[in-house]
């Protein structure tokens, strides 16, 4: 697979800096054993297995907000120097989207600067919940209007919400509420206007888009609707159309054949959700989903990923 594709780009990365675990370990946070184990060697061994070239990262759940301000803030920087360093010592193997301290409006603003100006990130993360409010909310509209003036990519990223935690004993989030969290992060952003209103953020959606392919025909009813089609000047399409969505964890055909059918290929980026992910597997059940052509899989490594990270070419 390497030899394959070489030049893969992978939006959809995590890494674990060490001070991560140290400063989680004393507040009892769960964490899982992929991500006490990740280490960046570990990372650029299987990029070079599956024929990637440089990777972007970011935190994954539990992510950085515990309800301590202070503490998110701390734990945000370091992440993010963390992630900074990767890239000077790794030179064009690893790039870094900007963890924020959500939901703190000022502290993120403060985060956007930092990780852009100084930093020279690619771009931020969102996770797709924070408590019960979600990525479209209303008071989050400074950061994005901020980052709608930057012209910033966003890489969001599921999470579970504090209404849905645990909802069927024994049975891990992950399974259910991690695409049904992106599908309604999704839908508020759309059916409130704001995709509408933030037209030059660049928006990466993990997993496919969650459910949102699947339940394509219900968004088009809604937004039909007056009091959803007033925010979607342009009829839902083209805003779904303007979206990006990774393939980690949706590279079976029935996911893929579906995204294909609801965006356009320009749309469609590699992502791995490594350490779960290896890439030498997604991209060979890629190649072989039956929902893509060879240029197609040219344009999901690699082409589709430089119209909005260019540096990386």
């Amino acid at each position: 697979m390497a030899n394959a594709s070489p030049r893969r780009i992978d939006v959809h990365h995590h890494l674990t800096p060490p001070a991560y675990i140290t400063e989680l370990d004393p507040k009892g946070v769960a964490i899982t054993r992929e991500t006490r184990a990740w280490t960046p060697e570990h990372s650029i061994e299987l990029m070079d297995k599956g024929g990637v070239q440089a990777s972007i990262t970011s935190i994954t759940t539990p992510g950085l907000w515990f309800g301590d301000l202070t503490f998110t803030k701390k734990l945000t920087r370091m992440c993010n120097d963390y992630a900074a360093k990767l890239t000077t010592d790794f030179p064009g193997r690893f790039g870094m989207f900007v963890n924020l301290p959500m939901p703190d409006i000022d502290a993120s603003l403060k985060e956007i600067e930092y990780g852009m100006d100084v930093l020279k990130a690619d771009g931020v993360v969102f996770f797709t919940s924070y408590g019960d409010k979600w990525f479209g909310d209303a008071s989050f509209d400074p950061v994005m209007e901020e980052l709608n003036r930057r012209k910033a990519v966003i890489y969001t990223h599921p999470t579970t919400a504090t209404c849905c935690t645990n909802m069927i004993p024994g049975i891990p989030d992950s399974l259910i509420e991690y695409n049904t969290d992106t599908t309604r992060a999704l839908a508020q952003i759309l059916l409130t206007g704001r995709a509408s209103r933030f037209p030059d953020v660049r928006i990466i959606w993990s997993h496919g888009g969650g459910q949102m392919p699947f339940l394509y025909n219900r968004f088009n009813r809604l937004a039909n609707m007056p009091q959803f089609a007033k925010f979607l000047p342009n009829g839902l399409r083209p805003e779904i159309a303007r979206f990006f969505y990774d393939t980690a964890a949706a590279y079976d055909a029935g996911p893929m054949k579906a995204l294909r059918e609801a965006v356009p290929m320009s749309q469609i980026v590699f992502g791995t959700d490594v350490p779960w992910g290896d890439p030498a597997i997604i991209g060979k059940a890629l190649e072989e989903c039956g929902a893509f052509s060879a240029d197609d899989m040219k344009l999901l490594n690699r082409d589709n990923a430089l119209r909005i990270l260019p540096q990386y070419k």
